[in-house]
């Protein structure tokens, strides 16, 4: 009789040992982006729908605001496996070279043939470039077209960008861009720009509308130039962690990823109309640039590009392939 009530003793233990055990696995899904960016909508949707699918197995969960770290850190956090997804975007260019494909100006025409340079030339030329340095790229969403904001005047030519103390993004070819126009470009962590503004640290910067009105930076500028100079996407990436995830929840979160590809392009539209609306009743000066003039000084990027990346002319030789028809 002892050793039967022993037995059944152990066998309890055991489940209890393996119930404990099967705790839920939490991934943690890292953006800069506020509450109303597009980072935000679009990562709290593919946590809904991953969620779904994975059905208790294990739980999306978004830092958004930068919670976790900036870009520059988030992608340290990405190779240590301490965040399991990001949403990294002008930064990876400081990951890899080719990535600076993205930093080129006016080079993506619009959502559709960013559509088909994700297909085409992101997913066969740069997601085994990101797989060589660590990162796995499970889809491809949308930061968006960029536009200037200023304290000091309207933004036509890229001479009017003279002496301007413009925050960018992490990485040197943003840097490198807005010296050929004339501005005194400054790397600075989405989560400063702000204070910068407001104390006249910076006098401008340049994002996407929805990014600078989720940021609130329409509180303290005067200007907006609709420019359009460069179309960013945004990377969903995971690092050290991915093969530590069993392979039914990377199968969903993958696959989930690639269907918010379409809900980021589609949004991305959406928000923008929305938001230039907002911008104008926030009382921002609005004007349009003169684009051929941006164009024209934007050869010395595109010369850089094609002399200290390597295959730097043919992706972008087959991204204007791609382009629409004039």
């Amino acid at each position: 009789m002892k050793s039967l009530k022993a037995g059944l003793l152990a066998i309890a233990l055991m489940a209890g040992v393996n119930h404990a055990g099967a705790q839920e696995v939490q991934v943690k899904f890292a953006h800069v982006g506020e509450p109303g960016s597009l980072f935000a909508d679009v990562s709290q949707e593919f946590a809904k729908r991953a969620n779904e699918k994975l059905a208790g197995e294990a739980k999306v969960v978004v830092y958004g605001s930068s919670q976790l770290g900036g870009d520059s850190e988030l992608l340290k956090k990405l190779k240590l496996g301490t965040v399991d997804l990001a949403l990294p975007s002008t930064v990876m260019s400081s990951v890899a070279p080719q990535f600076a494909l993205f930093e080129m100006p006016y080079l993506i025409a619009d959502r559709d043939h960013m559509a088909k340079v994700r297909d085409e030339v992101v997913r066969p030329q740069l997601y085994p470039v990101a797989a060589s340095r660590g990162y796995h790229i499970i889809g491809v969403w949308e930061n968006g077209f960029r536009q200037i904001t200023n304290n000091v005047r309207p933004i036509k030519t890229p001479a009017d960008l003279s002496g301007i103390k413009l925050r960018v993004p992490q990485g040197v070819w943003r840097v490198e861009m807005f010296k050929s126009y004339g501005a005194n470009p400054s790397p600075m962590a989405l989560s400063e720009v702000f204070v910068a503004l407001q104390t006249g640290a910076m006098d401008g910067q340049e994002n996407p509308l929805v990014q600078t009105y989720a940021s609130r930076l329409q509180e303290v500028q005067k200007y907006l130039s609709l420019s359009d100079h460069i179309y960013t996407p945004a990377f969903v990436t995971a690092g050290l962690s991915w093969n530590r995830l069993p392979e039914d929840v990377r199968e969903v979160l993958q696959q989930t990823a690639v269907e918010m590809e379409s809900y980021a392009l589609e949004q991305g539209a959406k928000l923008d109309e929305e938001t230039l609306a907002k911008m104008r009743d926030a009382g921002l000066e609005i004007n349009e640039v003169d684009r051929q003039a941006f164009i024209d000084a934007s050869r010395p990027v595109y010369d850089k590009f094609i002399k200290d990346v390597e295959g730097g002319q043919g992706m972008l030789d087959k991204v204007r392939e791609l382009q629409p028809a004039s």
